[in-house]
């Protein structure tokens, strides 16, 4: 027992993490950081990496924001877990609740904490079920709601999807952006569940006209419209929420990621009346241990407050112009996307992943998307300056002119 005991204390971090955290890979980065401040991520030798995709679109306001931490410590030192999420009244939960739904369309005034975006995804999905007494459910091809077993049941990848089947049944699958599937959306149909920018597919955006027809007809047939903003709101396309480019409202809002201001919280949003259809037959229609959790409703709070006053929303489009203007390569296939959510199409996942590496190696954090492995993310933090802009960019151009002009 000794000599087991002596034999883990002489290994790495590294040899640790391999030994005894779950991998969800053969290869993982290893990458091992010391602090995060800013854009920037730091190594246990000082060297600083640029974050461009904000840990996967939470990092809104980068690293260590100062504001959010004052509000952690804070409510640290008030309480922490009390009680299941909806039985007591917590400061942290309320005011959290009332700032988003001030800033939310008048049917979006009912606010459902949950841990994660997975888990609003699940959510949503019972309540449409619940409140409409429909089975059915559409969803869309190349869509990403995450990993549980009803997110998955709604994920458009059967690759993802088939080592877990039976999944949930009921569910059918139409074309993003195209007007004709439309008519499979019926009066038996639930609920319409879509990103409202396609993340991992490798950032697709929708038609104005297509995505106001897709309103129409749920309003049509009686079927909620759930909107998955998990990881386009909160300004990363340029407006604070994603739906407001296409003139719509959902009648359910799915929001995580950059909610929790770095902290893990996910949202389900809906009018009063569609929710409280969760209060009975059967009570305790949904339930969470830790959603709410005061300390993460805090830091919430914190990060859209610090969003709406510093203007940041306001640049986004113009650092979105910048980096369009840097990223031109004949390598470069198609540039897609909105605001600070953006793919950078190359020819294959061969090249993309060395030039993703190389990128790393040279200080800038980039990586591929779970349906689309030939584009590499672009999703910095809201916060990042034009000087920032111009060297990660520098990066990228630098690493696809080395493997263009070098074998494959």
């Amino acid at each position: 027992m000794l000599s087991l005991l002596y034999f883990y204390a002489m290994l790495t971090l590294r040899q640790l993490f391999l030994a005894n955290n779950a991998q969800t890979t053969n290869f993982p980065l290893l990458l091992e950081f010391e602090r995060a401040e800013g854009v920037y991520l730091y190594d246990q030798q000082g060297k600083a990496y640029i974050d461009l995709i904000s840990g996967i679109g939470v990092s809104n306001l980068g690293h260590s924001n100062p504001y959010v931490i004052k509000a952690i410590k804070d409510q640290l030192d008030k309480y922490m877990h009390l009680m299941v999420y909806g039985e007591y009244v917590q400061t942290p939960q309320v005011r959290f609740a009332e700032k988003l739904t001030s800033i939310l369309p008048a049917n979006l005034q009912s606010v459902y904490f949950v841990n994660s975006g997975a888990e609003a995804v699940e959510g949503a999905l019972k309540l449409a079920k619940r409140f409409t007494g429909r089975q059915q459910i559409v969803a869309f091809h190349n869509s990403y709601h995450g990993s549980t077993h009803g997110a998955l049941s709604v994920m458009g990848n059967e690759e993802y999807k088939q080592a877990y089947r039976p999944l949930l049944p009921g569910v059918n699958f139409i074309r993003f952006n195209n007007a004709d599937d439309l008519q499979f959306i019926t009066e038996q149909t639930a609920c319409v569940i879509i990103e409202t920018i396609q993340g991992e597919a490798g950032i697709h955006v929708p038609d104005v006209a297509y995505m106001q027809a897709l309103r129409k007809r749920c309003t049509d047939t009686g079927t909620l419209l759930i909107l998955d903003e998990i990881q386009a709101a909160f300004g990363r396309t340029g407006k604070l929420f994603a739906f407001e480019h296409f003139g719509i409202v959902p009648d359910i809002l799915l929001l995580a990621k950059a909610l929790g201001g770095g902290m893990p919280v996910g949202a389900f949003v809906t009018s009063k009346t569609i929710m409280d259809s969760l209060k009975e037959n059967p009570i305790l229609g949904h339930i969470t241990t830790f959603g709410g959790h005061p300390v993460c409703c805090a830091a919430g709070l914190a990060a859209l407050e610090v969003l709406l006053n510093e203007n940041l929303i306001n640049q986004v489009q113009e650092k979105e112009e910048l980096m369009r203007s840097l990223l031109i390569h004949p390598a470069i296939k198609q540039m897609r996307g909105k605001g600070l959510m953006l793919a950078v199409e190359l020819e294959n996942f061969e090249i993309n992943k060395k030039i993703i590496d190389r990128c790393i190696e040279n200080g800038v954090i980039t990586d591929w998307f779970l349906h689309c492995s030939n584009a590499m993310r672009i999703a910095p933090p809201l916060i990042i300056t034009k000087d920032e802009i111009k060297k990660a960019c520098a990066v990228i151009i630098e690493a696809i002119e080395h493997f263009v002009h070098s074998p494959v």
